[in-house]
């Protein structure tokens, strides 16, 4: 009796002393990653950033948490030295949970490129709270979020030279009276949105210009002139839109900022960003292939890279043309009535913004998992539009190209020429970016 109470005694003591036995390292899943990105996805819609802003909220956390995490998988390849004036992060001195250490810088440098912070900061106390419910090591917490911390401040660093913070006292764009320029569209009329953008430091490209389009059809309204067919086009396609067309073209929409117009009375609906919709089908991808932490992070660093240069060449392009959008044209020429199905975005036509970055992200996309991958878009579904499939990442991205002929905002030059571009762009930052070791 007393041998069986003493053998009981120490059974128990072991069952509590593993119990309470603090952990060096806990699994953190992928869907971790995918929700901290989702916050920051949301947090974007809230503070309405234009869709060239959006790009860089995105690329710099993804950057940061790829960096931490690149160092607990020999397959893949630091950035350092292969994005531009990129120096890398420091080393960890001390042992760390890099997963916990890679949401943290991610959370760290979203924080710092937003305006809402405190809902950030909501979903980082939350966050932490699970962490330690996990039972990791106050030690291993208190490692990694300091060399969280120092990474932050290392990318915080790199990124403050990159010239956005001079681009916000440039001088703001000059409309010219022109018949062939932008002019500010109904109903919001707002002005020229990011017109310096060219300016922000590449990642990848040598420079805003090295994927410079042929020139735009030259303005023209003489009826047997190219220019006028593009304007002719927009116009009689528009006009006849099928349910297929309009449900593309809404699909796509992506305007940070819509104004609503009833009666006397204004309101906005705020939506994804061309960028956003493309985060957002990089996690889908990342989860129909079962990716773990460490793709996952690769997949939205390599996706938001592309979206960043490819606003930055787009935006190069759009104010070096100037070129005045259909709307303005067709009311001044052909219609008076006439509104395009989708609001005119604030600036210029040429390229087309979502061609171009839908061209790059798609190239991007498929270097990671193939030509073929075939996958659901419910990126639009919390919009009340339903679920779109696609064969690969090139059909969605030539689908995101034509819904802005559909929706009456660009003519065929732009958004052939603007996937021409983007592809382009694509192929190259995929070929210059080595993340991963080659195989024997």
């Amino acid at each position: 009796m007393i041998r069986n109470l003493q053998f009981s005694l120490v059974l128990f003591s072991i069952l509590a002393t593993s119990c309470t036995e603090k952990k060096e390292y806990i699994d953190i899943e992928p869907i971790v990653l995918h929700d901290t990105m989702q916050k920051l996805t949301d947090i974007i819609v809230h503070d309405i950033f234009s869709p060239p802003v959006a790009s860089r909220v995105y690329v710099y956390p993804s950057i940061a948490a790829y960096e931490i995490m690149v160092q607990t998988d020999s397959t893949y390849i630091s950035l350092k030295n292969q994005l531009n004036q990129f120096n890398g992060i420091p080393a960890p001195q001390n042992k760390i949970d890099f997963e916990l250490a890679a949401i943290q810088a991610f959370i760290n440098v979203g924080k710092a490129l937003i305006f809402s912070e405190d809902k950030f900061e909501e979903y980082e106390i939350d966050f932490l709270s699970k962490i330690k419910e996990k039972n990791l090591d106050e030690k291993i917490i208190n490692n990694s979020l300091s060399y969280a911390k120092a990474v932050s401040d290392a990318i915080s660093e790199w990124y403050s030279k990159d010239n956005y913070n001079e681009t916000r006292t440039y001088q703001k764009f000059d409309v010219i009276d022109e018949i062939d320029r932008w002019q500010p569209t109904p109903p919001g009329y707002f002005e020229a949105i990011e017109p310096h953008w060219s300016k922000i430091r590449q990642f990848v490209i040598d420079s805003s210009n090295q994927f410079m389009p042929d020139p735009p059809t030259k303005f023209d309204m003489t009826k047997d002139s190219d220019f006028y067919k593009e304007v002719m086009e927009v116009y009689e396609v528009s006009n006849n839109l099928n349910e297929e067309q309009a449900e593309i073209a809404s699909f796509w929409d992506c305007n940070p900022f819509v104004i609503n117009v009833q009666g006397h009375a204004m309101f906005a609906t705020k939506k994804i960003t061309p960028g956003g919709h493309w985060i957002n089908i990089a996690k889908i991808a990342c989860q129909k292939d079962s990716a773990n932490f460490m793709k996952s992070i690769a997949t939205y660093t390599l996706t938001s890279i592309a979206l960043a240069d490819g606003f930055i060449s787009c935006w190069d392009e759009k104010y070096r043309s100037n070129l005045i959008r259909p709307e303005t044209v067709i009311n001044n020429y052909i219609d008076p009535n006439w509104l395009p199905l989708l609001q005119t975005p604030p600036f210029p036509e040429y390229t087309s913004g979502h061609s171009v970055i839908s061209g790059a992200a798609g190239v991007a996309l498929s270097s990671i998992y193939g030509d073929s991958f075939s996958f659901e878009d419910d990126s639009e579904l919390v919009y009340g539009l339903p679920i779109r499939k696609y064969t690969s990442f090139t059909a969605a991205s030539d689908e995101a190209a034509i819904s802005r002929l559909y929706g009456g905002i660009h003519y065929m030059p732009a958004i052939k020429n603007g996937v021409t571009q983007g592809r382009e762009l694509g192929k190259y930052l995929v070929n210059k970016i080595k993340m991963k070791h080659e195989k024997n």
